[in-house]
């Protein structure tokens, strides 16, 4: 009996999923725990494995298509086994008992067909090319990808045989359309202009480009936050000098090719120190109470190549300073290679973001919601400073606290910010 394999919930805030490439083709042989197809999430790209094994005998949703949780991306069964007809909309059936210990006992992802698939018309009833059809709200049957393709290229959908399951316009059916007749167009008014298209305007020429899932999230995210969460600023100025020379002296002692932390991983340190010591600063406002985290999990902004993505450094508080900088240039590196999962980028109670490598003095970001509270770091410049009543250079690093004041007022965040700048300022402590 074949079973259907669904668009599943790869991460806790994942409503909906992009199908960005089939690991197998239809009539492979697949195996439980292959991979088997590519997703982009709100959070990552990930790579899904197959929950059953079998022959991928059907693959309903294609590459660009985008579907909610729970609807049928693909069946697998047994070779040469007949899909039910009528069965490529996404229906949702009762799902079957997981194999314990597999991918689907861990996810309701698959999805059991009826019992019996209705059987195959004959070459009498068949009609030479399948219609389209309606959806139930009266829509021309046809994939997401399909149609923006469709609308690019001034094709009329109604007027496409569909090819997919249940007469379903698919993305090979409008590019053969647009090969047989690519000059043919609507007579209509002219279609609403797509991604790459540049109408003419006052501003010039326009193009137009889709967000990503990710870019998607963080809009919305970056969006709820400031209309949601009463910011407040806190800036000070931390005397880098004997970090600098930490440093130095751990660059020394460094065996080749062992990492040696980065300014950016003592602030991580720091801030982790100081959020055991300060609860308030390790929460968040949700719902109308206070919730307090037992556990210090810093996220470091990263940028990736369209987006800001914030892996977890998780028990900050724990760990050194060289295991810290061990784990942020490996979630680095997951990022920008664009392998990173959403376990890594989950659970985060505190954020620090640094721009002090692009040379930027200072600045102020925006809370990750629903935390409590969000460091930015700026660039470590030479300025004189006081010491024991004598001017002296020293290497001086901007940094600036934004609270939410729901949950830490001005005196809370003030400590809690005062007690990073000491850490800041005698390392040592960052080794205690």
């Amino acid at each position: 009996m074949a079973v259907d394999v669904v668009m599943p919930r790869l991460s806790d805030s994942m409503e909906e999923g992009t199908i960005l490439r089939w690991m197998k083709s239809t009539g492979d042989s697949v195996e439980q725990g292959d991979e088997l197809v590519e997703i982009e999430t709100d959070k990552a790209n990930m790579v899904y494995e197959a929950p059953a094994g079998g022959t991928l005998i059907e693959v309903v949703a294609e590459e660009g298509a985008t579907l909610p949780i729970g609807e049928v991306i693909a069946r697998v069964g047994e070779p040469g086994e007949a899909v039910a007809e009528g069965s490529g909309g996404g229906e949702h059936r009762e799902s079957p008992s997981p194999v314990p210990g597999s991918a689907a006992s861990r996810e309701p992802r698959v999805h059991a067909p009826d019992p019996l698939p209705a059987p195959a018309p004959s070459a009498s009833q068949a009609p030479a090319a399948p219609s389209p059809g309606p959806d139930g709200d009266g829509r021309v049957k046809a994939s997401p990808l399909a149609r923006r393709i469709a609308r690019e290229r001034g094709l009329d959908l109604a007027r496409l045989a569909g090819s997919g399951p249940g007469g379903r316009i698919v993305k090979a059916d409008v590019e053969r359309a647009a090969t047989d007749a690519p000059a043919a167009a609507p007579e209509t008014a002219a279609p609403t202009p797509g991604v790459g298209e540049r109408p003419e305007t006052a501003k010039g020429s326009v193009s137009f480009e889709e967000l990503t899932k990710l870019q998607s999230t963080v809009a919305r995210r970056m969006a709820e936050s400031k209309a949601t969460a009463p910011h407040f600023y806190l800036s000070v100025e931390v005397d880098m000098t004997r970090a600098v020379d930490a440093r130095v002296r751990l660059k020394r002692a460094a065996a080749e090719g062992e990492p040696v932390p980065s300014f950016n991983d003592m602030v991580v340190k720091a801030s982790a120190i100081a959020l055991r010591e300060h609860p308030r600063a390790n929460g968040a406002y949700r719902d109308g109470r206070l919730e307090l985290y037992s556990r210090v999990n810093i996220g470091v902004a990263v940028a990736a190549r369209d987006a800001l993505v914030v892996p977890i450094v998780f028990d900050a508080d724990t760990k050194g300073l060289r295991q810290i900088a061990t784990e942020t240039r490996a979630l680095a590196e997951r990022v920008r290679e664009g392998t990173i999962t959403p376990p890594e980028l989950s659970g985060g109670t505190f954020t620090v973001s640094n721009l002090g490598m692009f040379g930027i003095s200072n600045f102020a970001a925006v809370i990750n919601p629903p935390q409590a509270g969000i460091l930015a770091v700026g660039a470590i410049a030479e300025q004189p400073v006081v010491r024991d009543g004598e001017i002296a250079v020293g290497n001086v690093m901007p940094m600036t606290l934004a609270c939410d004041h729901r949950i830490l007022y001005g005196a809370d965040g003030a400590r809690f910010l005062d007690r990073i700048r000491n850490l800041l300022d005698e390392p040592l402590g960052l080794a205690l």
